[in-house]
């Protein structure tokens, strides 16, 4: 839900040209939520082999970081970045949307006005 609170005008992510794609051959960005279990590492790693270079992996939320509450059960094995590199991490249960926004931002090489 967090997320999807990134696309509300309140946050407006398609202001500054941030667009939700359907391929991954046309991103540039994978935002990863929740914990990487058993079935979801094949997947995960087909979808960020297909995302063309440079590309980038946000962790976006405390069970995408580490796994959070998940960690430790039988078929979790935890955060992204065991799985694939991860460049941007954004702790949190839930996490701010507006931290995406400056994630997104930082990705761009985007200087912060706060």
């Amino acid at each position: 839900m967090e997320f999807v609170a990134a696309l509300t005008p309140k946050y407006d992510v398609e202001r500054p040209g941030v667009q939700l794609v359907s391929s991954p051959r046309h991103a540039d960005v994978l935002v990863v939520k929740g914990p990487i279990t058993t079935l979801t590492v094949r997947p995960l790693r087909i979808i960020y082999e297909q995302i063309p270079e440079p590309k980038k992996v946000i962790a976006f939320g405390t069970c995408a970081c580490s796994g959070g509450v998940f960690d430790g059960g039988y078929n979790v094995i935890g955060g992204v970045d065991k799985v694939i590199p991860v460049d941007v991490k954004i702790p949190g249960c839930p996490a701010h949307p507006g931290v995406l926004l400056e994630a997104l931002a930082k990705l761009a090489g985007v200087k912060s006005s706060g």
